[in-house]
């Protein structure tokens, strides 16, 4: 049998792919229902947050567990950003299409708004394993330094200070006050309470500041400690797992095709993180290949699709390409 050229490899995924989300629409007619899931599981997901939340405010349940479902269930309106960014809902319903991008930012406050999102990720499928990938870079894709790529993937406020001068020089039309504002006002009150609670048990250490706050500070510190635990570390956690294992999954340089932009982490190594940004490392290759495509369906296809997308070339756990900083090399090393 002749070698496929990467074109018809391509072509093989993308028709298999297809095949099987019209296999699975015949076999189950509800998922052509297409807005109302979405919008279903959108108000589920919001209910089960401010529920959790509650929980934990009438001492229900502990911070840690408050801290480990909101992760779960913020990681599902990633997915649903994500969907929305490609206008696979309510496209031609603008203001409720627009009511669940802020939605979904609300629960999501670690995050630039996703109007501006929308831009950077279609600008990510053009130009995909390039130095030109703002959104991939923004995570720490193509960082070598492990101290770096850390600092970047848990915060990314800081991550974008330490990056901003070297994006100046290599990212056309990369400017760092349009990245910054696009997360006003929502990501600014996020990293003011986030930095503002640190910095108070900081001082803590050195000085007795409890007993010098006045009243209202008391009450604005009660307010933002509670904010930490129903959805500041729960996005820390999401976040830094979801940036993680994308950053980790998406080459940077050597890349040519949209084969070589993924490989599909399903090693049983990253269970940990794939909790927390909804099975990501081991699906999101799948939407490399059809970008429009829900993401519940990218789930219910991807035991069969994976054996496919194997077979015709993409990688799977290519782990060490993270020591190379994400550098696609045409001979594979050993994993």
């Amino acid at each position: 049998m002749p070698k496929l050229t990467a074109k018809q490899n391509i072509q093989a995924i993308v028709s298999a792919i297809k095949t099987e989300e019209q296999a699975l629409r015949a076999k189950y007619p509800v998922l052509n229902q297409q807005n109302s899931i979405a919008l279903v599981i959108l108000l589920l997901s919001l209910l089960s947050l401010i529920g959790v939340a509650s929980l934990y405010y009438m001492s229900l349940i502990p911070a840690w567990l408050c801290i480990i479902l909101a992760a779960v269930i913020t990681s599902i309106s990633h997915e649903l950003e994500h969907d929305l960014i490609h206008k696979q809902y309510f496209s031609k319903r603008p203001w409720l299409h627009n009511f669940m991008m802020l939605v979904v930012w609300l629960m999501r406050p670690n995050t630039v708004n996703p109007w501006y999102r929308r831009k950077i990720h279609l600008h990510h499928h053009k130009v995909s394993g390039t130095n030109q990938d703002l959104e991939e870079r923004l995570v720490g894709n193509g960082i070598k330094n492990p101290l770096v790529r850390a600092v970047v993937i848990v915060d990314g406020l800081l991550g974008l200070v330490i990056s901003s001068k070297r994006f100046n020089k290599e990212i056309k039309g990369f400017k760092f006050l349009t990245v910054f504002n696009a997360g006003f006002p929502i990501a600014t009150a996020y990293f003011v309470i986030l930095y503002g609670v640190i910095a108070y048990y900081l001082l803590q250490l050195f000085m007795p500041l409890e007993s010098m706050l006045p009243s209202w500070g008391v009450d604005v510190l009660a307010v933002a400690e509670f904010l930490m635990v129903v959805l500041i570390i729960p996005n820390i956690i999401r976040s830094s797992s979801l940036n993680f294992i994308t950053s980790s999954m998406h080459y940077y340089g050597g890349v040519n095709n949209v084969i070589e932009q993924t490989h599909v982490i399903n090693s049983r190594w990253f269970i940990p993180f794939q909790l927390f940004c909804f099975d990501f490392g081991r699906t999101h290759t799948i939407h490399h290949f059809v970008p429009n495509q829900p993401f519940y369906i990218r789930q219910l296809i991807s035991q069969k699709i994976l054996p496919i997308m194997a077979q015709h070339g993409v990688r799977f756990n290519d782990l060490r390409s993270i020591k190379r900083a994400n550098l696609y090399e045409t001979k594979q090393e050993g994993v």
